[in-house]
C-alpha cells in the first residue's frame, strides 16, 4: 500500500505533538467524513484500514517541537458491489483528499464484519448443514465457523475475481467447550465475502469427530473424559508481588518514552500492532540513533500436511487479517506484572469511525540478572551491577493461535525481539487408533499437523547516522603453516554485502556466523566503525517443495536476513496485497533489481522461525514456547556502558574461595 507513506504538504498546521503520534480517536472521524464527502468515493464502500500516514523520513528528523506539517491519515477501502478496492490519503490539516487512486487485481485483508457474517452465512446452507448431519451434528449453534483466508488454490482464485474465504467447521457441545478439540475433518466451505455467498461446498469423506472433550477452562477442566485427565486442581503456588515504591524509572510523554540512556516512540497500526519509532541511546550526553522504525512486518503459517482440509493452510496472519485489530485488552497480573504503563490502541470499523483497544500496549520495566560482575580473589571485593530490561509487548489472538510481541530494551545497549506462541493448536480429526503421517496424536481421534511459523521483522536502521553497511561475520580457523605454527588459530572473517542478492543470508551456526550493521559516517576513538551486531535466533528453511502454493507465496522465508535500500513503499515482507496473492511478491520482487547497499538507508528484514512438530503437551492449550533474535552494540561504544552505573545495594558479604568471608568493608558498592 504506497499510499501509507504520506505525500509532502506545504502547511504551517501544529499536529498533535510529534509527526509520528498514531491517529486521535477524533482523526479516524474526520478522515472518515473527508472521505465520504468525496465524489470519488463509491457508495456503500467499506473502511478496511485507517491509519496515520507518517510523514517523509525528512520531515520527521527535521521537525523541532512546535514546527507545523501537513498531518495525514492513509485508508485502504473496498466496496464490495463494485468489487474494487482503492488507496487514498487524506490531510487532516486541510481536510482534503490528497490522492485517490483504484488498486486493480488485488483483495485488501479480511474485515470484521466479513469474519463474523461468513459464519453466519455458512451456517445457514443446506449443503453445509447437509454435511454437519451426516456427521451426527444436529445443533448448528454449538458450531464454531473459523474463516481462514483462501490462500490460492489455482486461477479461479484470481485476486482480480471473487473476494474468497474458505472455514473451517469445529464442533462444540456447550457454549464454552473447546470446539477445536472436535475439527469437522474433510469439509471445505468456499464463501464470495462480496455477496456474502457460499460458493462451494467440498466434503471429502465422513472422519468421526474425535470422542473426547479437550478443554482447559477450570470449571470444565475436571470433567470426566477430558484429555488430559486431572482428578482435581492442584493447590495454588505463594503470591509474588513485584513492587517499585518510587514508581517506575521510565516517563511518557504521549507517546514519546524515556527510560534509563533509551529514548523511542511507541506506536500502533491496524496491521502490524506494535511499532517502535526513533529508538536511540544517549551515550555521555549524546543521543546516538540506533534504529529509526521497527515492526513485524509479516507472519506466515504453513501446514505440512498434504490432506484435503490441511494442504492450503498457509495463513499471513497479518496481510490477511491485520494484528492491530486482533490485538487483546492487556490486564494487569495476567498479561504483565509489575508497575505497568498501557498504551490504547485505536483500529477502525468498516464505517472509518475509531474502535478503542484498551491497554492493547503495556510497558514495564523488569530486574535482568546481572548487567557485569568481578571479584578480586586477592582483595575479596566485588563489584556487581544489575542489568535492568524495559519490556513493550502486545498480545494478538489470531484464531486458534495466541501470539505475544515483545521488544526488550536493556541498559548495556542491547536490544532484543521476542516472539512467545501458545494458544490451541490447528487440529484434524483421524480414525481412532490411526497414527498420523504428518503430525502428531494429541487425544484419541484426534491430531495436529508438522507446521512452521515465520515471522519477518523489519528494522530501518539509523545506526549512528542514515548511512550504514551490512557485513557479514564467520569465525574461521587459520590454515595450517607459518601464521598457524600451533594449529590453535582463528580468526573472524567479515565479508561486505554489497548488494540485495549478495545480502540474501542464512545462518551457519557451526561457523558463529553474525551480521554487522555499521556506520557510514563516523568512526570510534579505536578507528572503527560503529556498529550494531544481529545474533541469529532460530530458524529452520522451509520443507516446501518448489512450485507450491507455499513456496510461491512465501519466498520471504527462504532466508533469515535480506536487506533492501530504504524505500516508503516497502513495508511488508510479502507483498502490500497478501489475500489470493499467486506470488511472488514482497521482498522477492523488492530485490529482483538487486540495487547497491553501500553507505545505504538501510534496511534489514530479518526471520525468526518456529519449527512446529507437535507434542502431546501442546495439548488443549500450548504451553509458551518463544523464538526470537538479539541486537548488540559491536564497537558502538568505547566501553562498557554500564560501567557508570550505579549499585543498587551497599552492603555484601562475599564468600571467596582463598580470599575472605564477612562484610566487605567500608564504601562496598557490590550492589548484592
Amino acid at each position: 500500500m504506497t499510499l501509507l507513506a504520506a505525500t509532502p504538504q506545504d502547511s504551517d498546521t501544529a499536529g498533535p505533538g510529534h509527526p509520528l503520534e498514531p491517529l486521535a480517536p477524533e482523526e479516524f472521524s474526520t478522515a472518515a467524513a473527508v472521505l465520504r464527502a468525496d465524489p470519488r468515493f463509491p457508495e456503500g464502500t467499506r473502511f478496511v484500514y485507517l491509519e496515520l500516514a507518517e510523514p517523509p523520513k525528512d520531515v520527521v528528523l527535521g521537525w523541532t517541537p512546535g514546527a507545523g506539517w501537513d498531518r495525514q491519515a492513509a485508508a485502504v477501502l473496498r466496496n464490495p458491489r463494485l468489487r474494487a478496492t482503492y488507496e487514498a490519503v487524506v490531510s487532516l490539516s486541510t481536510s482534503s483528499v490528497v490522492s485517490w487512486r483504484p488498486v486493480e487485481g488485488v483483495q485488501p485483508p479480511m474485515m470484521a464484519e466479513e469474519f463474523m457474517a461468513c459464519e453466519e452465512v455458512v451456517r445457514a446452507d443446506p449443503r453445509w448443514q447437509e454435511a454437519m448431519r451426516a456427521r451426527g451434528v444436529e445443533d448448528f449453534s454449538l458450531v464454531m465457523l473459523d474463516p481462514w483466508a483462501s490462500g490460492y488454490t489455482g486461477p479461479g482464485d484470481d485476486p482480480a475475481g471473487r473476494r474468497l474465504a474458505r472455514p473451517l467447521s469445529f464442533v462444540r457441545s456447550g457454549p464454552e467447550d473447546n470446539g477445536y478439540a472436535r475439527p469437522v475433518e474433510g469439509l471445505i466451505v468456499t464463501v464470495d465475502l462480496d455477496v456474502m455467498e457460499v460458493l462451494e461446498v467440498a466434503d471429502h469423506g465422513v472422519v468421526p469427530l474425535p470422542p473426547q472433550p479437550g478443554n482447559y477452562l477450570p470449571e470444565l477442566l475436571t470433567e470426566p473424559g477430558n484429555v488430559p485427565a486431572f482428578g482435581e486442581l492442584r493447590a495454588p503456588m505463594k503470591p509474588i508481588s513485584i513492587t517499585q515504591p518510587e514508581g517506575p524509572s521510565f516517563t511518557v510523554d504521549g507517546h514519546a518514552v524515556s527510560w534509563g540512556p533509551w529514548r523511542l516512540r511507541v506506536g500502533f497500526t491496524p496491521r502490524e500492532g506494535l511499532v517502535l519509532h526513533d529508538i536511540g541511546y544517549v551515550d555521555k550526553g549524546r543521543l546516538r540513533p540506533v534504529l529509526y522504525r521497527a515492526s513485524l512486518s509479516e507472519m506466515f503459517v504453513p501446514y505440512g500436511d498434504p490432506r484435503p482440509t490441511h494442504w492450503n493452510k498457509n495463513v499471513f496472519d497479518e496481510g490477511e487479517y491485520g494484528l492491530g485489530w486482533l490485538a487483546n485488552p492487556l490486564e494487569l497480573g495476567c498479561d504483565c506484572l509489575g508497575e505497568i504503563h498501557y498504551f490504547d490502541g485505536h483500529v477502525n470499523d468498516q464505517d472509518g469511525e475509531p474502535v478503542r483497544i484498551g491497554n492493547a500496549i503495556c510497558m514495564h520495566e523488569e530486574d535482568a540478572s546481572i548487567g557485569w560482575k568481578h571479584t578480586d580473589f586477592r582483595t575479596g571485593r566485588a563489584e556487581v551491577r544489575r542489568n535492568r530490561r524495559l519490556v513493550i509487548s502486545m498480545i494478538a489472538t489470531v484464531g486458534n493461535y495466541d501470539y505475544g510481541f515483545y521488544w526488550n530494551l536493556y541498559l548495556d545497549g542491547s536490544i532484543e525481539f521476542e516472539i512467545k506462541l501458545t494458544g490451541i493448536l490447528s487440529t484434524g480429526a483421524l480414525p481412532v487408533g490411526e497414527d498420523p503421517v504428518f503430525g502428531t496424536t494429541v487425544a484419541p481421534g484426534l491430531m495436529a499437523p508438522n507446521h512452521e511459523h515465520y515471522f519477518s521483522v523489519r528494522l530501518d536502521m539509523q545506526v549512528d547516522g542514515q548511512r550504514n553497511n551490512l557485513l557479514e561475520v564467520d569465525s574461521v580457523s587459520e590454515p595450517a603453516g607459518p601464521g598457524n605454527p600451533h594449529g590453535n588459530a582463528w580468526r573472524t572473517r567479515r565479508t561486505h554485502l554489497a548488494s540485495e542478492s549478495q545480502a540474501q543470508r542464512l545462518p551457519d551456526p557451526l561457523a558463529g556466523r553474525a551480521w554487522l550493521v555499521s556506520s557510514a559516517e563516523t568512526t570510534t576513538a579505536l578507528g572503527a566503525r560503529p556498529s550494531y551486531k544481529i545474533e541469529p535466533g532460530p530458524y529452520t528453511s522451509p520443507l516446501w517443495q518448489d512450485g507450491s502454493e507455499q513456496a510461491d507465496r512465501g519466498g520471504f522465508a527462504t532466508r533469515q536476513l535480506w536487506a533492501t535500500p530504504y524505500d516508503p513503499a516497502e513495508r511488508f515482507a510479502a507483498g502490500d496485497y497478501v489475500a489470493q496473492n499467486p506470488g511472488p511478491d514482497g521482498l522477492v520482487a523488492y530485490t529482483a533489481g538487486d540495487r547497491p547497499l553501500v553507505d545505504a538507508d538501510l534496511v534489514l528484514w530479518y526471520t525468526v522461525g518456529a519449527h512446529h512438530v507437535v507434542r502431546p503437551e501442546d495439548w488443549p492449550v500450548m504451553p509458551v514456547t518463544k523464538v526470537g533474535f538479539h541486537m548488540k552494540p559491536f564497537g558502538f561504544f568505547d566501553g562498557n556502558p554500564m560501567l557508570d552505573l550505579p549499585a543498587e545495594g551497599s552492603h555484601c558479604a562475599p564468600t571467596v574461595a582463598g580470599g575472605t568471608e564477612g562484610g566487605c568493608g567500608e564504601g562496598c558498592t557490590c550492589g548484592h
